[in-house]
């Protein structure tokens, strides 16, 4: 029995030694008589020697077109060996060709390389040409030197669950046109490029177009359409229009590429159609229309038509504005370089356009404010928060919920439980300003039959106040120096919101200038004027 148990132990380190003999970095050891055996793991980055040797066999087994070796010299085989067989067995793509270039980033471990390769499909083939970059790392278990698997090493358009098709297209190609007529292309406004995808899939069927066929990724998420990324036949493009302004959503890509991590939506007031939609995002995630992130100060337009539509204060009201308000043993405080002014003459318009948190704080507690009122005020007036938008594509539409304890003097600043994206400021101003809740929306809703969202509104007197006291903002108060180079009836409201763990505050600004509303928000941007205000400057410059 003891025999038999060792003999089984050498074969299988054996076995060991000759599967990892191209790595290098095994000690192997045996004794036949009580000695033991076993392989030593390597440990640490792995060397030059490594990386070279492992992206070499990778890229080896890849233009072979061998989907399992090539998964096998990853950190993630099963999920790689999906995304290698869609690509040899889906994506019919073959005679790859493999070109690395010079290893670059901490320790010469990430290798560039350009892909060239044909893609056939009954009958026609065309060449396929783009360049990615992998990383090789230890692995955990093995200590073996491995690609860092991501699905963007095979394509830098993939990402998880991502799979690769060739074929007739799900649905026919569109040609989508701004509301001046003019066609919007990824190349030209390379935001729109995941909703023209989006579009296509909705609305291609219904456009007038046949499909053609094309390699292409299939997306996980229900919502996303296919991403072309080669055609191989044209097919016939039919036509959907929207309410994108070529102008306008020209500037918002303009200033999204300022900052990182950030999103811009400009909107018509008076009629609820978006004129721009941009994102500067490394995930490629439409935050604009489906971000959910604390709004900051920007909430106080909400906070305030509370305050004044249940005859707490108004405009012209008390709302003091002390260094700190303590609310359920939570003290609050205002951002740093704000003068408090504590005396009882204090108003409503003057804390607003100063952005002043304890005089909101110390307001949510008045008679008859409760628990939910912030909530109704959003859902009944502004049209938020119950999950019925229908803006052509996938949206997000607010969450300000009934909060208790110290979230509810949070959400009254725009903390708390209270998310956000651009769409929904830039529909909060433009609700504060006209007094009417329009659902925004980029396609017409008589294209497919689809209801729009309605709410009450605000009386004309609440409108009234919040519109001046956006104007006093962009004109005296924290908006002011943004704001200076705008002419015209403009008016606006800064944010920031301080997210736990992170060193810098989101900024978020949103405001108006004639029939156009816009809003902004850049993660770790700082304050509202800093990043956002610029955006929303330039959006609106545009669209005046």
């Amino acid at each position: 029995m003891r025999k038999g148990v060792k003999v089984a132990i050498v074969g299988s380190v054996f076995a060991a030694m000759v599967g990892g003999a191209g790595y290098g970095g095994y000690n192997f050891v045996t004794a036949l008589n009580g000695g033991g055996g076993g392989t030593e793991k390597r440990t640490g980055p792995p060397s030059a020697d490594e990386v070279q040797e492992t992206s070499e066999k990778f890229f080896a087994a890849w233009e072979k077109g061998d989907s399992a070796t090539a998964s096998s010299y990853t950190n993630d085989e099963v999920d790689a060996g999906k995304v290698f067989g869609s690509f040899v067995v889906d994506a019919r793509i073959d005679d790859v060709r493999i070109e690395p270039g010079k290893p670059t980033g901490t320790g010469g471990r990430t290798v560039p390389f350009s892909v060239a390769a044909t893609v056939s499909y009954d009958g026609k083939s065309k060449e396929l040409a783009y360049k990615s970059e992998l990383t090789v790392v230890r692995g955990k278990t093995t200590g073996r030197a491995l690609v860092d698997w991501q699905p963007s090493v095979v394509h830098p358009e993939l990402k998880a669950g991502d799979t690769l098709f060739t074929g007739e297209a799900a649905a026919p190609p569109i040609e989508a046109v701004g509301r001046d007529g003019t066609v919007l292309t990824k190349e030209k406004y390379p935001s729109l490029g995941p909703i023209l995808d989006t579009l296509r899939e909705r609305y291609g069927d219904d456009a007038g177009g046949t499909p053609g066929v094309e390699l292409g990724i299939r997306h996980t998420a229900a919502e996303a359409g296919d991403t072309t990324l080669l055609t191989l036949a044209e097919g016939k493009a039919g036509k959907v229009e929207t309410t994108i302004s070529g102008r306008v959503q020209a500037a918002a890509e303009k200033a999204v590429k300022k900052y990182a991590e950030s999103s811009v939506v400009a909107l018509r007031p008076s009629t609820g159609q978006v004129l721009a939609v941009a994102n500067n995002r490394q995930d490629g995630f439409n935050a604009a229309f489906q971000g959910e992130l604390p709004p900051g100060s920007t909430m106080k337009i909400i906070t305030a038509a509370t305050l004044i539509d249940n005859g707490v204060t108004s405009m012209n009201g008390p709302a003091p504005c002390p260094d700190t308000a303590t609310w359920q043993s939570q003290t609050f405080k205002n951002l740093p370089g704000l003068k408090a002014d504590e005396t009882p003459n204090a108003t409503l318009a003057n804390s607003f356009m100063r952005s002043c948190n304890t005089a909101f704080i110390k307001l949510i507690d008045e008679g008859p404010m409760n628990d939910a009122s912030l909530t109704e005020e959003a859902q009944q007036r502004f049209g938020l928060g119950r999950d019925n938008w229908k803006t052509g594509i996938v949206s997000m539409d607010g969450k300000v919920p009934p909060s208790s304890g110290p979230n509810r003097a949070a959400n009254a600043i725009g903390q708390g439980d209270v998310l956000m994206n651009p769409l929904n400021m830039a529909s909060v101003t433009a609700t504060a300003i006209t007094g009417q809740f329009r659902q925004p929306y980029l396609v017409s809703p008589e294209l497919d039959d689809r209801q729009l969202a309605t709410a009450k509104g605000l009386k004309a007197g609440t409108s009234s106040q919040l519109k001046q006291m956006m104007r006093l903002t962009a004109t005296q108060g924290t908006a002011a120096d943004v704001m200076s180079g705008l002419g015209g009836d403009i008016g606006a409201k800064t944010g920031s919101a301080e997210i736990d763990g992170n060193a810098e505050a989101d900024s978020w600004f949103t405001g108006f200038r004639g029939d156009v509303a816009a809003a902004a928000m850049s993660e770790g941007g700082g304050r509202g004027g800093e990043a956002a205000g610029p955006m929303v400057v330039d959006v609106l410059k545009a669209g005046g």
